[in-house]
């Protein structure tokens, strides 16, 4: 007999909603928008109701909800810890007190990033691996680390905060988190994108710049050369703390196998050292948008095994 789950995940501009079985098939899914007048009405209040909504219109008997969300989420507490300012108002929501009392359903709640790299070990790229680390590029740089078979939380799940990580301590730019150096300014795809319009003001998103990489353009090509050296020094420093069996890069860029994949994994393989080569890959995530989705009720089904 299938058991089903709530999978949810919150980004800053929208929500992603969808039933998942005990083998990560999504049976049904559904999106909202989270900013739709401002965040005048609370993320976590669109959140419940579209859930609310959409279990009302299906069939399956849902046993929990897993949420996966931008932001430091306590595990423990099952709430907002921190942000760096990108979502308002939901800095301290207490997501497993809304969603339980709003749902009547037991809650688990972790890290999108965290949720991307459990959802790959379970049924994506990282499957069958015990020691992984998953990487999102975007407007920010996310990260997950499985160590063990088992995600690296620290004492109150909010570890893992790899693209807070410093890499630039001389001369680093401001971030939002209000330190300076750290990898996303370097490594996100905001960065790329920053830097592409100082020298293009055509060059406004990730989709042009490669395009324009793919045509040849020896300028955005030596740009990429710059980007994918931040994004390769960041990940050798990590396999050497961690000595992962595989690294993987998520995003929307993700899928630039040619132009970012491949350099990224060459660099890394160039230079880190030689024990640390063997066995290790660097691959692109797989499950996309699903993927927070997925991972979510894996964390729930790991952490409520009675259910």
């Amino acid at each position: 007999m299938k058991k089903y789950y709530l999978g949810i995940d919150v980004g800053g501009t929208a929500v992603k909603i969808g039933i998942v079985d005990q083998e990560g098939n999504i049976a049904a899914k559904t999106e909202a928008p989270v900013n739709h007048d401002g965040y005048k009405t609370p993320v976590i209040e669109t959140v419940v109701r579209t859930a609310e909504q959409f279990l009302a219109e299906r069939p399956e008997k849902v046993l929990g909800v897993g949420v996966s969300a931008t932001g430091q989420i306590d595990t423990k507490r099952v709430y907002v810890a921190g942000t760096c300012g990108n979502v308002n108002g939901w800095r301290y929501t207490e997501i497993g007190k809304h969603v339980t009392e709003r749902l009547h359903l037991p809650c688990s709640a972790n890290n999108d990033a965290n949720c991307m790299c459990l959802g790959e070990a379970w049924i994506g790229a990282a499957k069958g691996y015990t020691d992984v680390i998953g990487i999102t590029l975007g407007t920010g740089v996310g990260g997950g680390i499985i160590t063990g078979g088992r995600i690296l939380g620290g004492i109150r799940g909010i570890g893992g905060e790899i693209g807070h990580f410093t890499t630039h301590a001389i001369d680093g730019e401001l971030c939002t988190c209000g330190q300076r150096g750290c990898w996303e300014r370097y490594a996100s795809t905001s960065a790329l994108v920053r830097r592409a319009q100082k020298i293009d003001p055509s060059l406004e998103n990730g989709r042009i710049i490669f395009s324009r990489a793919a045509e040849g353009d020896e300028t955005v090509l030596k740009l990429l050369d710059w980007w994918t050296d931040e994004i390769a020094a960041g990940i050798i420093g990590f396999v050497h703390v961690f000595n992962p069996q595989i690294v993987l890069i998520g995003g929307g860029v993700s899928t630039q196998e040619e132009l970012l994949i491949a350099p990224v994994r060459k660099k890394v393989l160039d230079h880190i050292m030689l024990a640390f080569v063997e066995g290790l890959k660097i691959e692109r995530a797989t499950l996309g948008n699903d993927a927070g989705l997925v991972g979510a009720v894996y964390d729930f089904m790991t952490t409520h095994p009675e259910i």
